[in-house]
């Protein structure tokens, strides 16, 4: 049913298909979402698997299950599956990328206002450790979302010193929609790597990256998705500044050990470069059953539903509950 709209007949399948719906009313999404009882269903069934097989076993037994999930998501985002990697959380799969990056003393991070804390605190870190400086970009007053204007002034001033655009593509604080398309393009336009935190936007809404144009991107299972937690994915574009970076921690599963290399390792080629040996399949696998959920109903009609619901509340907050004056923000809004 994907690009129509969610009927109220859907919207009761959906409930049954959530059992926690049963027991709470829930509006904490932006935080950890009720699962669908097919993604519970999943994780259950796996990890019954290595209980009785073993846990190398099972993984290997259930390759091409494993595999169909970076499918799933590729084409979900609409890139390739050798882009996206399997990490613990999208705080992780971000800290992968910039934690790896040769920032030196001078060297400017921008980022917008509406930033997510662990990321600033990455940055402050940098910048105690290294002497990164961070440029940060107003938002549009009128709208609440960076002022792209100001952010490609702000680059073509601060020039070669500028090796980092860091953006939340919703912002946990607000729900804004940043305008990730035209960023991605200035970013191109001036040739400067651009890492997008995608982590509340993702299930949420549709993320095509064919549009965006991002280096990198971030997400996690447990929120819009409705995943397990502890899981998130991360996409490296094959064409963007880090397909070819070296990561600061690599296993058996990122290189090979190799003794005609001066290194005496190889990297391996592709996004599994920033993986680890040691994971949750049982997660993995869960994550896949989420996107396929979301797949199903579509994002296009999830994000319809969303934007119903959430300017059917902020109209009645106003016109039912006396006192009350709604004040978020934005061009286009999220469910925040």
């Amino acid at each position: 049913m994907a690009g129509k709209e969610m009927t109220h007949s859907d919207v009761l399948v959906a409930r049954r298909d959530t059992p926690g719906t049963q027991s709470v009313i829930h509006f904490n999404n932006a935080g950890a979402a009720l699962m669908p009882h097919q993604v519970v269903d999943t994780v259950k069934e796996y990890t019954e698997f290595e209980a009785y097989r073993g846990g190398y076993e099972a993984a290997g037994a259930a390759k091409d299950k494993i595999d169909a999930v970076y499918r799933s998501i590729a084409g979900m985002i609409s890139c390739s599956p050798d882009e996206i990697a399997s990490v613990e959380n999208a705080t992780r799969g971000w800290d992968y990328i910039f934690y790896s990056l040769p920032f030196s003393a001078g060297d400017v991070v921008i980022t917008s206002e509406t930033e997510y804390g662990s990321n600033v605190t990455s940055f402050l870190q940098m910048k105690r450790s290294r002497g990164v400086l961070v440029e940060v970009i107003p938002n549009d007053p009128a709208t609440g979302v960076l002022d792209v204007n100001s952010l490609s002034n702000a680059i073509a001033s601060i020039g070669e010193r500028a090796k980092l655009v860091a953006i939340s593509h919703i912002p946990t604080s607000n729900g804004v929609v940043h305008p990730a398309e035209k960023i991605g393009s200035i970013c191109r336009e001036y040739d400067i790597p651009f890492l997008l935190d995608a982590c509340q936007s993702v299930g949420q809404l549709p993320v095509d990256l064919g549009q965006i144009h991002c280096d990198a991107l971030t997400a996690t299972s447990r929120k819009y998705l409705r995943g397990p937690r502890g899981q998130g994915f991360l996409y490296v574009n094959k064409r963007g500044h880090f397909w070819d970076l070296e990561p600061m921690y690599l296993d058996v599963r990122s290189a090979r050990n190799d003794e005609s290399s001066p290194t005496g390792y190889q990297v391996l080629p592709g996004a599994i470069r920033y993986e680890n040996f040691e994971r949750s399949y049982a997660n993995w696998l869960g994550m896949g059953a989420a996107v396929d959920y979301a797949c199903k109903w579509g994002l296009d009609a999830i994000e319809r539903r969303i934007c119903f619901l959430a300017e059917t509340l902020r109209r009645r907050l106003e016109d039912e509950v006396k006192g009350t004056t709604v004040t978020d923000y934005g061009e286009r809004y999220s469910q925040h």
